[in-house]
């Protein structure tokens, strides 16, 4: 069984690349626009506001990072209406289908 899992696992890394495969704290650093959920972005789910980090790649496709609260977060303020350009430094984590950062540091851009 537990080498059923782990052929699975590996398979699935594989089939993602290497990025999918990274380890629970490992950090990334992500570019992008830092916007509302609830109050510019009008995301169906969204009952209240939160900040989702916006970031396009090379090739045009978009990833949102919803941004978990916390002391870096809050010191960087609250993006309600319109866009803050921003680049945030964190760990990803994925639950109920969307990508979460918890931020070690974010700056303003721009």
């Amino acid at each position: 069984m537990k080498k059923t899992v782990a052929l699975l696992v590996l398979a699935l890394g594989l089939a993602l690349g290497p990025s999918a495969v990274a380890t629970a704290g490992d950090e990334i650093t992500v570019s992008g626009k830092v916007a509302c959920a609830h109050c510019t972005l009008k995301k169906a789910d969204a009952k209240s506001c939160q900040d989702v980090l916006v970031s396009k790649d090379a090739q045009g496709t978009t990833t949102e990072y919803y941004i978990t609260k916390n002391d870096v977060s809050e010191k960087f303020g609250h993006a309600c209406s319109g866009e803050k350009p921003a680049t945030v430094t964190g760990a990803v984590t994925e639950k109920d289908g969307k990508k979460w950062i918890t931020p070690s540091k974010m700056e303003k851009q721009g």
